[in-house]
């Protein structure tokens, strides 16, 4: 066997022979994105021999990574070229460490397959810096932040929000901007975090504010959760009253209530010498809260001692009175009996109705509420019209509005004069069109006509003269709302219709008694009080007006100002007053030493809600079934003889138990004001049949009736044992056979309808000669064969132990 010696050679040089070391530079720069593994560096890694292309003393076998705390690693991309990556061992994180800094060194492959003897190269320096990623939310230091600012004044900051971001870079850790969040806010935000209001602030328009805020960093990210800024507005002192309530209940029936109880004057240190202070009880209804809500204003001036003959043109409606049905009533309120007239209602009166004893003496009266009239030449506008029901339109006597004022229209007959004579009587006041109420009276002493406005005198400013009326045969028509035109014209129709709202509409003959009369109409039961007045001293004064709805006090000293009104109360002495609110008006006038006014005092309004009253229940109770032979009705048959009438009252806990023997309901003592008989079917025949009541009735009592073919009525305010005194007199009586049956309803109101009884039916059986006979035979009847019989349930004997 021989051997080629110089293929030998050239192997062991091969294999033994690794001169030189790798090159790689002295320093390198890596950047690295955290979260992530690559490396950028630069220069790119590379290590270069200078034993290439000798193979493995010339070739690359790795790098080698020195530092413990250097969590990269470096691998060869190629052997040959040297080219190699730095990567990362796991996810950096730059929170923890925004750079790192380590020795990297290369080596060869050395002399063989095992890379005996091999070479390392000079350690160069790595700096590698790690790049932020925009991880982390901002976040406030604090949930919520408070700050005050005094009201009226413009802060360039009141306070500062601050939030923090958890990134590692200045991009991504600085909050870069605030923003408020919340909607139309008064207020402001800087780069900075520095709240400022944008405009002065009032404590008594709102004493605190709840603002939203939020925070972005540079790199636009927000804050995931928003901080809220509560600003306090601090009041600065302003003079005024304090301590008082703006709402003021009061159940009915528990006397006077004290309106501010605790409430006293501020004045800012300021030294106060006099002091003024007016309270006002508004009452914007017609009457509202007084009788006239209680009751009809014909029933008000007989209670008040008017004399008697007053006609009431716009009563509540009812069988009788049955004219108002079509009217609207104004409101809806309960026990307002007002009605609203919107230029297409009218009523005509029943001739049956309308007084017909004028002469020159007599006396209108309504409530009143008005406004200005549509259009710059308006219309007249009739209240109350007594004109020709046909062939002519004369109009013998109105009231009217126009243009803002009242005029009387009294037109005298032939037959007294037959020269000019007054005929148009004007006034020009506020109150006709300042759409409130109030309380006209027209007092006719003719040829004088005198005005009264809420218990004001007001003279005419223009009287107008006319000729009088000529004689004729022509019927006239009363009328409310409009006036009836009921010649020179193709159709009758109503004319010069009103537009506004009226109550308690009246005519008497006689002209207006005594002021103290006027002020009666007018007077309330609810008003303003002072609780002990003598304990008030000398040094305070005070006035309180008749109608109870004005208290004027006034002193030197403040102290006991403020003890004076904590004195004033509210009372109301109706046994069912109106539920609702009443208005509180309270204004003062301040005076200091050496001066005329030092500090003003703004007005302060308040309500006093008065609650639902317990409701009276109205029961009538009696005979259900008459029978009375035909022949004994022309001397006329007592209806209702064992009639009872009782009222009831639920309890306030409001129990509806209709078992009276509970205790659910307590009788109770007062008044009525109309009760209704009403003849059920065909109406009584005239000069046959009629329901009869003797005058002689009525004596001493506030009550009277009123007749007609379709029932009676019987009216005015009076107490319950008066009115069943009445009705069971009423008798019944028929001069010729009539029907077998004749049917009457009964029901009684209390407060205007307010509260209506229950209908209580009587059915009259007639027995004509036959029957008559027959009943005698077999029935053990009472005198003049008159059977009553009682309902199954005689619901009086549940209620009569009151009585």
């Amino acid at each position: 066997m021989w051997v080629d010696l110089s293929k030998v050679s050239h192997l062991s040089l091969f294999v033994l022979v690794n001169k030189h070391k790798p090159w790689i530079e002295s320093s390198y720069h890596g950047i690295i994105t955290e979260n992530t593994d690559a490396v950028l560096l630069d220069p790119p890694l590379v290590a270069l021999d200078k034993d290439a292309p000798v193979p493995y003393a010339g070739e690359i076998c790795g790098f080698h990574v020195q530092g413990l705390s250097a969590p990269f690693e470096a691998v060869v991309l190629n052997r040959t070229s040297g080219e190699g990556r730095l990567r990362a061992r796991g996810p950096i994180d730059c929170e923890r460490q925004r750079e790192f800094t380590f020795i990297i060194q290369a080596h060869d492959c050395g002399t063989g397959p095992k890379g005996h003897a091999k070479k390392r190269s000079h350690k160069a320096v790595v700096h590698v810096q790690v790049g932020d990623v925009n991880e982390f939310s901002p976040v406030f230091g604090q949930l919520e932040y408070h700050g005050s600012v005094t009201e009226g004044k413009v802060y360039d900051s009141i306070l500062q929000v601050q939030a923090s971001d958890q990134d590692c870079s200045p991009q991504y850790s600085q909050i870069c901007n605030y923003q408020i969040t919340s909607q139309d806010t008064a207020f402001a935000i800087d780069r900075n975090g520095n709240i400022r209001n944008t405009e002065s602030l009032s404590f008594d328009k709102k004493s605190h504010y709840k603002i939203r805020v939020t925070a972005f960093d540079c790199g636009q990210k927000r804050a995931t959760q928003d901080t809220v800024v509560h600003i306090h507005v601090k009041p600065i002192c302003k003079p005024g009253w304090q301590g008082w309530s703006k709402l003021v209940d009061y159940e009915p029936g528990m006397g006077g209530k004290l309106l501010f109880p605790k409430m006293h004057l501020e004045t800012c240190a300021g030294s106060v010498s006099w002091i003024r202070t007016t309270v006002e009880l508004e009452t914007s209804g017609a009457g509202r809260g007084c009788d006239r809500q209680s009751y009809s204003e014909r029933s008000l001036q007989k209670l008040c001692g008017a004399s008697s003959g007053s006609t009431d043109l716009l009563p509540a409606p009812s069988g009788v009175f049955n004219w108002t049905a079509t009217l609207v009533t104004d409101g809806g309120r309960d026990s307002d009996l007002t009605y609203r007239f919107d230029g297409r209602q009218a009523a005509k009166i029943p001739d049956w109705v309308v007084p017909q004893n004028l002469t020159h003496q007599f006396t209108i009266t309504t409530w009143m509420k008005h406004g200005p009239s549509p259009g710059q030449r308006a219309e007249k506008e009739t209240l109350l019209c007594n004109s020709d029901k046909t062939e002519m339109n004369r109009h013998h006597y109105s009231l009217y509005v126009h243009n803002c004022r009242l005029v009387f229209l009294l037109r005298t007959d032939y037959t007294q004069t037959d020269s000019f004579r007054p005929a148009e009587f004007h006034w020009k006041l506020e109150q006709i069109c300042d759409k409130e109420w109030h309380y006209y009276i027209i007092s006719v002493d003719f040829p004088v006509v005198t005005l009264y406005v809420d218990g004001v005198t007001f003279d005419p400013y223009l009287v107008t003269d006319d000729w009088p009326i000529h004689s004729s045969q022509i019927d006239v028509q009363l009328t409310v709302g409009a006036c009836w035109q009921g010649g020179e014209v193709s159709k009758a129709k109503f004319t010069q219709y009103f537009r506004g709202s009226l109550s308690g509409l009246t005519i008497r003959p006689g002209k207006i008694e005594s002021q103290k009369i006027i002020s009666c109409l007018q007077s309330c039961k609810e008003g303003l009080d002072i609780t002990s007045p003598e304990s008030l001293g000398q040094r305070i004064k005070f006035h309180l007006n008749p109608a109870q709805s004005l208290v004027v006090m006034e002193g030197e000293d403040l102290e006991q100002m403020n003890a004076a009104l904590r004195k004033v109360s509210y009372i109301n002495s109706r046994q069912f007053p109106t539920k609702g609110a009443r208005h509180l008006r309270i204004s003062t006038a301040v005076q200091c030493f050496g001066e005329d006014v030092c500090i003003s005092v703004p007005d302060i309004e308040a309500v006093v809600m008065v609650m639902q009253p317990s409701e009276p229940r109205i029961t009538i109770s009696g005979a259900e079934h008459l029978t009375i032979p035909a022949s004994d009705l022309a001397l006329g048959l007592s209806l209702f003889r064992d009639l009872h009438i009782i009222s009831t009252v639920i309890k306030s806990d409001g129990q509806t138990n209709t078992d009276h023997r509970s205790g659910a309901f307590k009788e109770i003592t007062h008044n009525l004001d109309y009760c209704d008989i009403m003849v059920l079917g065909e109406e009584l025949r005239a000069g046959l049949e009629s329901l009869e009541l003797h005058h002689s009735a009525l004596s001493g009592k506030h009550l009277e009736y009123a007749n007609s073919s379709t029932g009676m009525s019987i009216y005015g305010v009076d107490s319950i044992s008066h009115y069943t005194e009445v009705i069971r007199q009423v008798r019944y009586q028929s001069r010729q056979a009539v029907d077998s049956v004749r049917t009457f309803r009964l029901t009684c109101s209390e407060l205007n309808g307010r509260y209506i009884s229950d209908q209580y039916t009587l059915q009259v059986n007639i027995l004509h000669s036959e029957e008559a006979i027959e009943h005698v035979n077999h029935v053990m009847a009472p005198p003049k064969y008159m059977q009553i019989i009682h309902p199954t349930v005689i619901e009086s004997n549940s209620y009569s132990s009151g009585e």
